[in-house]
């Protein structure tokens, strides 16, 4: 049993879980073939991604030349399944973001998965976002390739819903992922009853390497960790705001930005234009092991986001035994309990979120530990990426065993059987 993984960067500084993921779905006795539209690979810090990047074949790698090549393959093998997936290209192209000539760029990559899929004997693709990626994946699966699967995160998704078709990836799939209860209910408003029951929330998880991390009290010095790309969505500029006022009434701290993106230089504006290069320090992208060391360092962990799925680096803290300070946005309060591991804030709201900063810094480390064990408990319970992942492969195998393409194997091999007694008989 082989299935195939799909995402359009990968491996990448950002997608961590996924690599855990992979990892724990080869544990459990699944082969996986790890196939990413285009390489990052200039951005890889972590070892790990590293060697990641050995193991995956990117789609973009084959050049036009191979495009094209695996298009006309698929067009003379396989034409009416082509001119079938031409018209669904257009379809969903017509009204995209992105235009036609997008998306018979992601039909030739489409058919370029296909004759790897068919090389490799893959049973099932499983696409990790729902934007081009799965219409990929769709894509392959509308030319005859195997069935597809894909896991929803958000916001991205469901600020774009009809521009990327999501509508009818849904109603192609043979399962979606919902990384929360959130998301599973924003699913569940852009596609019929009848498609319901393929959506399954399934969380991200973390490994032992933060489940099972030595106990390391929390510091004495005052200081806090944001974790996350540098873009609007995450809140950086609130936060420096937040750190300003903080900074305005004489309390001492240091925050840690860790990451990069477009809004960096903005941020950095911003910090010089309140005087706080003392206090914020960015650190750019940085290796597993320098974030975990990172949030080990901080009191607690600050992502005031204005849009997310569920931030992976949230269950990463609350692991470590960090308390988080995030916002009352999409599945962050299914993880977050206000009071007991953590605050959430209203998002966009600067004056709580100093408030709650505030009172971070003047917690004594002993209840900031208390607050942390309890995040710690939570996040065994909900998010250890071995029990997620078990149900995940469940799914797959399922999923698998319920296909068009099993089920003609095991009418051929019934016949065969069939025939060989027959044969038998005759004898």
């Amino acid at each position: 049993m082989k299935i195939a993984y799909l995402v359009n960067q990968y491996p990448k500084v950002s997608h961590s879980f996924i690599r855990r993921e992979i990892t724990e779905i080869e544990a459990c006795g699944i082969q996986v073939a790890r196939f990413s539209i285009r390489s990052c690979e200039s951005e890889l810090v972590d070892e790990a991604d590293k060697l990641e990047l050995e193991k995956t074949r990117f789609v973009l790698g084959v050049g036009i030349v191979g495009l094209l090549l695996s298009s006309i393959r698929v067009f003379l093998t396989r034409p009416i399944r082509f001119l079938n997936s031409l018209w669904l290209t257009f379809n969903i192209g017509l009204c995209s973001e992105r235009g036609i000539l997008n998306h018979l760029a992601y039909l030739a990559e489409a058919c370029v998965l296909l004759g790897w899929c068919s090389d490799l004997e893959i049973t099932q693709v499983h696409a990790h976002f729902g934007t081009n990626s799965t219409t990929v994946a769709m894509l392959c699966h509308a030319l005859d390739g195997p069935p597809y699967s894909f896991t929803v995160h958000g916001p991205e998704e469901f600020d774009k819903v009809q521009l990327i078709a999501l509508e009818e990836k849904i109603k192609r799939a043979s399962a979606i992922i919902a990384i929360s209860s959130f998301t599973k209910s924003q699913l569940y408003r852009w596609c019929e009853h009848q498609h319901w029951s393929k959506i399954h929330v399934i969380h991200c998880g973390v490994d032992k390497n933060f489940l099972q991390h030595p106990h390391t009290p929390v510091p004495e010095q005052p200081g806090f960790v944001c974790v996350g790309r540098l873009s609007e969505q995450k809140g950086h500029l609130l936060l420096i705001e937040a750190a300003s006022k903080l900074a305005a009434e004489g309390l001492q701290f240091k925050l840690v930005l860790v990451g990069d993106g477009p809004l960096r230089l903005q941020i950095e504006t911003r910090i010089a234009q309140l005087g706080l290069q003392e206090q914020v320090e960015i650190t750019g992208w940085a290796s597993n092991s320098e974030v975990q060391q990172r949030i080990l360092d901080s009191r607690a962990l600050v992502l005031p986001s204005f849009a997310e799925g569920l931030p992976v680096v949230l269950m990463e803290a609350l692991a470590l035994g960090r308390p988080v300070i995030s916002t009352y946005v999409a599945g962050i309060p299914e993880l977050v309990e206000p009071g007991a591991c953590g605050w959430l804030v209203p998002p966009g709201s600067v004056e709580a979120l100093t408030v709650a900063m505030r009172t971070a810094l003047k917690l004594p480390p002993d209840q900031l530990e208390q607050i942390g064990k309890a995040g710690a408990d939570r996040v065994a319970k909900q998010h250890d990426i071995t029990i997620e992942v078990s149900k995940l492969s469940t799914l797959f195998r399922s999923q698998i065993e319920q296909s068009p393409q099993q089920a003609k194997i095991k009418a051929t091999l019934a016949s065969v059987s069939y025939a060989s007694v027959e044969t038998t008989r005759n004898n």
